[in-house]
Order: C-alpha cells, then structure tokens, then sequence
C-alpha cells in the first residue's frame, strides 16, 4: 500500500443497504470503497482490483464468504474481516480457520468495525507485528527442532516448512518471543490488534488450536503452547 494513498478496501456484501452504509461511513473515515455484492464474481474481482483489506459477509449469493476467504488465502496474503449473525460462533470459528483475520458480528457497529479495519491495515503493514511486550534482539528463533524467522515470516519444523496464516504467524511469534512468560488473552489482543479485549472473542483461542499442530503439539495435551486456565497462554522455551 503506498503511504501516500487512501487504503482501498473491498466490500463483499448483498445487502445493499448495509453496503452504502458502511461505504459512506468508511469513506468519511479516508479510505477508498468499492462493493461487491455477487459471491460468484468476488475472487476475481479481488484478484483484478488486489484491495489493501476485504470486508467479507458469510451469506451471500453465488458463493458464501467461507469459500472466497479460503480461495483468497491460498493465493493472496489480503487481510479479510468476516461480517457474521452475532449469535452464530459457528461462522466465526470457521472463518477463523479459513484463514480470515478478524471478524464483527451483525448488526454492525460503526466505530467498531472502524477500529477492527485500521487495526488490520497497521498489522499488514508491521513487519513483524508490533508489541509492547518483549522484543528480541533477533528475528530469528529456535527452540529445538522448531525455527521462527519474524524477517521472512516463516518458520519451520524439522527443516519442514510451516504453512502459517499471517495472523498465526503474528500470535505464535508473539508467544514465542515471550517464551517463559504467561500472555494473558488480554495482552494478546492488544498487542495483535491494536483494540481491548472484549472478554468474548474467541479468536484467539481459535489461532491457538490451529498452531498447535503446526508445531508439532498434541492438542489434547500440548507441552509447546500451554493454556494456563484463567489467565491465558505461555510457550514453553524446552519441551
């Protein structure tokens, strides 16, 4: 994105209502806004247009927003913000897991949905994601059989790849750099998007279940990536 330029956001949304209001309200925040509000055509417009951000609806006609989030993120390392029914965790924990960044439940909030796309758009931009918690000297990682590069933003088990979303990227270099040291949810969520923590969202702990995996943890009994119950997570400097 040029420093110098609005961010362009893509709006995918059928309701047509919803997606002027939104429009208008983004606009009159400075960014730049175009809609979409046929599923079929939303890949290749994104493709064609290659937005700064996409805020994405679940339901629409053609293709639901699951399936565009995941065509997306196999090939473009957009930020997309899900819009889903707020009492249906179901989309949201599947979109998570699609690959989506963030989301906001229906009906939408203004200042919400602002502050959840500018806190997007600045960890797009941090290479790695910006902290106030421990910054190593180093932006490179090792913890036995486990590397984490924040300057290629890549990590890799046994000299295996590890095919991380940038969000997880984002929350496992985090841990990581506070291997030994118990990050509560709260510090989490501020640090990775710039916001408070609601004390609901279940992002977090989504992305967690998501990485264990990845790094070679057992997720009915992980020994990498701890839960300390009623606090939050501590990654484990030797297994």
């Amino acid at each position: 994105m040029d420093a110098n330029q609005s961010p362009r956001i893509l709006i995918v949304e059928d309701d047509s209502r919803l997606a002027t209001l939104t429009r208008e309200y983004l606009e009159g925040n400075g960014f730049q806004i175009s809609i979409e509000g046929d599923g079929a055509k939303a890949v290749e417009r994104i493709e064609r247009e290659n937005p700064d951000l996409i805020i994405l609806d679940v339901m629409l006609p053609g293709e639901d927003g699951l399936s565009i989030c995941r065509k997306v993120k196999m090939e473009k390392d957009i930020p997309i913000l899900m819009l889903t029914a707020r009492t249906d965790d179901m989309d949201q924990v599947v979109g998570l897991e699609m690959g989506a960044d963030d989301y906001v439940a229906k009906p939408v909030r203004p200042r919400v949905l602002l502050a959840r796309v500018r806190a997007l758009l600045r960890r797009a931009e941090a290479q790695p994601a910006a902290t106030d918690l421990n910054e190593p000297q180093t932006s490179r990682l090792e913890f036995g059989d486990l590397v984490i590069d924040s300057a290629m933003r890549e990590a890799w088990l046994k000299n295996e790849s590890i095919d991380l979303t940038s969000a997880e990227f984002d929350l496992l270099w985090l841990l990581a750099s506070n291997a030994g040291r118990v990050l509560t949810r709260e510090e989490i969520f501020t640090a990775l998007r710039g916001i408070e923590y609601d004390g609901q969202d279940r992002s977090i702990d989504v992305r967690v279940s998501r990485i264990r995996p990845k790094v070679g943890d057992d997720p009915m009994h992980p020994r990498r990536i701890k839960t300390v119950r009623s606090k939050g997570y501590l990654f484990v400097k030797e297994v």
